[in-house]
């Protein structure tokens, strides 16, 4: 039924972080009218409990936090201090464009793809 997701990410600056998921991530991608479209590896998606509906959050995943973490520092890009949250090791990353957005090295138990 359901064969994948599509995540959007909103930017003032899209180049750049076009570049930032072509160049650096290496991702592939295809040019549909002017709009770059990245695939992503598996993905995996829970249900967390709430105050409201509709509030989501977009997590990349790493093997090794600390080498993306070296990664990002020689390329100039900030990400914040690691926090153990006992699930996973996190860091939240601005993007090229300013946005931001979480990586982190999980802990927990990942289902297969």
């Amino acid at each position: 039924m359901i064969n994948g997701a599509h995540v959007v990410v909103t930017s003032t600056n899209p180049e750049a972080d076009h570049a930032l998921l072509r160049d650096v991530f290496k991702l592939p991608h295809v040019n549909d009218g002017g709009y770059l479209i990245f695939g992503l590896p598996p993905a995996e998606i829970s249900v967390h409990h709430g105050d409201s509906n509709s509030t989501h959050q977009l997590f990349l995943t790493c093997e090794d936090i600390r080498a993306f973490l070296g990664e990002m520092a020689k390329r100039k890009i900030a990400c914040t201090a690691v926090q153990d949250q006992g699930w996973g090791l996190v860091t939240e990353m601005t993007l090229p464009g300013g946005g931001k957005l979480n990586v982190y090295q999980p802990r927990h138990a990942r289902p297969k793809h």
